[in-house]
């Protein structure tokens, strides 16, 4: 044998390529902080505080690495046992439990807007809370925020329609913060032949003598397709074609006498990202299953789920964001070419400011649709309208803008960013899936004029940005420029083909509202560097422009393009 060669010392220029391995991120980012006095009481900010201070430091670090071997190592799914039972699994690499055991254990993710005792809180806890946690999260791992996201919905959506005693049965097993007593959650709705068109929907619905139903026909695109509970669309056997026609059940992969549900995984998906966590197609086969809420409303109880998760959706592409511009930030201070640091370059200073904009903006209008949830929740009125318009526009702006955002980052690391060795080509990949997941763009933002049209949402939006104070002083083109993105909303109830159109003036118009809002109730700092990002949206993505004029360089908050990793010790080996 030879003997093992001794690790040789990094070779000359190694220091060139910067790696952030071990950067925490929640200190690499101090405005998360300063946002959250603004949208949490400041009792449960304060306590928040070392929970987002040690999940910012895991993201970095522990977790990174985690997603980094889960990704490289996706499920495989086990047709039968050693001794030839016809008995299904899907092997998880150790790195995706340990990974569970953080979202679902440590910290309680899908259980703390259902109960209290989460991270030691003694209520449950309000979205905004959540979704920090969940942004800082998703900045290391894309793929398991899925299940997080479909638990919660799902007993959300449980709990709003599902009967009593179905409710009771599940409830603890679905806020467990118990691995093994666990029960994940998911949602069967796509089909080969149907897609986003639920009308369309095929998988019937017997109706057994004891009350439950029996399931039967195909799902296409099953996310966590072992889930212990999967909420499905389907249409019972007399049920009329159309909308109408669908109902909502619930589905356990177990029964309650122990048996496994007569249905089976055909295969997974060989996905381009979310690799961590496993996708598949189900083939129904008289699975015992049990009604949620009213027959043939199945899609208006489904859509509570499906809003639910689109808003995570688009928390997760703000994440996703943040973390490829802290990248982008970490390699501007520490790569140096033709004898400057890449920061100092006008032009790199203008394609980061341009990420920044994206991001920052997601952000906030995160922050916004969490408070009108809370206020939803609670029953206040008109809170819900606004919701209902606040979700798809993050999911249709923000995933989309995830896109180019993460593309921009790896470009500015170079030919190293597009190397699987570092997070940027994940971050890419995982990245396309928002535009996709839970509707595409184009189904989300007819949902946008859906909204307009059934809830008031228009008003609700207007009024909403109306009333916030000293928002008119900061960005004087703002009511005017309102105005008319209304007024292109309105059209677009008219002509569809607006639809894309009108939900990202209303979204940038939103964001940059929103931005200014916060910049007033910050200190002078983060408040400058806050007004310069909420400028640039409407210069940049409202107002008009000539594409051929020489434009006149804004001036920029020292604050905006920070070294993320100012003040923090040495970081590790990259993963």
């Amino acid at each position: 044998m030879h003997p093992r060669p001794v690790a040789a010392a990094p070779p000359a220029g190694a220091e060139a390529i910067p790696d952030s391995h071990g950067l925490d991120l929640y200190r690499a980012d101090p405005m998360l902080g300063a946002l959250l006095g603004l949208y949490l009481p400041p009792g449960l900010r304060a306590h928040l505080e070392p929970h987002l201070a040690r999940l910012g430091a895991l993201a970095g670090g522990e977790l990174a690495a985690l997603a980094a071997e889960a990704d490289r190592n996706p499920p495989v799914l086990h047709h039968r046992t050693r001794r030839g039972e016809d008995v299904q699994r899907i092997a998880y690499h150790p790195a995706y439990r340990a990974m569970e055991q953080l979202a679902f254990g440590t910290f309680g993710l899908a259980a703390m807007s259902h109960r209290g005792g989460v991270l030691g809180w003694p209520e449950p806890l309000p979205a905004a809370a959540k979704y920090a946690l969940t942004y800082l999260f998703v900045q290391a791992e894309f793929g398991l925020c899925c299940p997080v996201s479909m638990t919660d919905s799902l007993t959300r959506t449980l709990r709003r329609f599902g009967d009593e005693a179905l409710v009771e049965r599940y409830r603890e097993a679905l806020t467990t913060q118990d691995l093994d007593a666990l029960a994940q959650g998911a949602m069967f709705m796509t089909e080969q032949g149907a897609g986003s068109d639920i009308a369309a929907t095929g998988v019937t619905a017997a109706r057994q003598p004891d009350g439950s139903w029996a399931l039967s026909g195909q799902k296409w695109f099953c996310s966590n397709p072992d889930a212990a509970l999967a909420m499905v669309l389907a249409r019972p056997e007399e049920a009329p074609p159309g909308i109408k026609g669908v109902s909502l059940f619930l589905l356990p992969r177990d029964l309650p006498d122990g048996r496994r549900n007569s249905y089976r995984i055909v295969r997974l998906k060989d996905k381009l990202g979310t690799r961590s966590m496993a996708s598949g197609e189900i083939a129904l086969e008289g699975a015992t299953a049990w009604l949620v809420g009213e027959p043939g409303a199945g899609m208006r109880q489904m859509a509570d789920m499906v809003n639910n998760s689109r808003l995570s959706n688009g928390v997760r592409a703000a994440g996703m964001m943040r973390r490829a511009v802290t990248e982008a930030l970490f390699i501007a201070h520490r790569r140096v070419a033709f004898g400057k640091r890449l920061v100092e370059m006008p032009l790199m200073q203008r394609q980061l400011c341009k990420m920044l904009v994206r991001a920052e903006a997601a952000r906030s209008m995160v922050f916004q649709a969490a408070a009108a949830l809370t206020r939803s929740d609670g029953g206040e009125a008109g809170a819900y309208p606004l919701l209902r318009i606040l979700t798809p526009l993050l999911k249709f702006r923000a995933c989309r803008d995830a896109r180019s955002v993460t593309g921009d980052a790896m470009e500015v690391r170079g030919g190293c960013g597009y190397i699987e060795e570092f997070a940027d080509a994940r971050l890419l990949r995982d990245a396309h899936l928002g535009s996709i997941w839970e509707g595409t763009s184009n189904i989300v933002a007819l949902d946008v004029l859906r909204a307009a049209r059934r809830e008031g949402s228009l008003a609700a939006l207007e009024g909403h940005l109306q009333g916030m104070e000293g928002v008119a002083q900061a960005l004087p083109e703002l009511p005017s420029a309102l105005r008319r993105a209304l007024r292109l909303a309105e059209a677009a109830e008219g002509d569809a083909a607006l639809a894309r159109q009108a939900a990202s003036a209303l979204y940038n118009l939103t964001a940059a509202a929103a931005m200014a809002w916060e910049a007033a109730r910050l200190p002078p700092e983060p408040g400058a560097a806050r007004l310069a990002l909420a400028r640039m949206v409407m210069r940049h993505r409202v107002l008009p422009r000539d594409p051929l004029a020489a434009e006149e360089a804004m001036p920029l908050p020292a604050a905006l393009l920070a070294d993320p990793a100012a003040g923090q010790p040495r970081f590790a080996q990259g993963a």
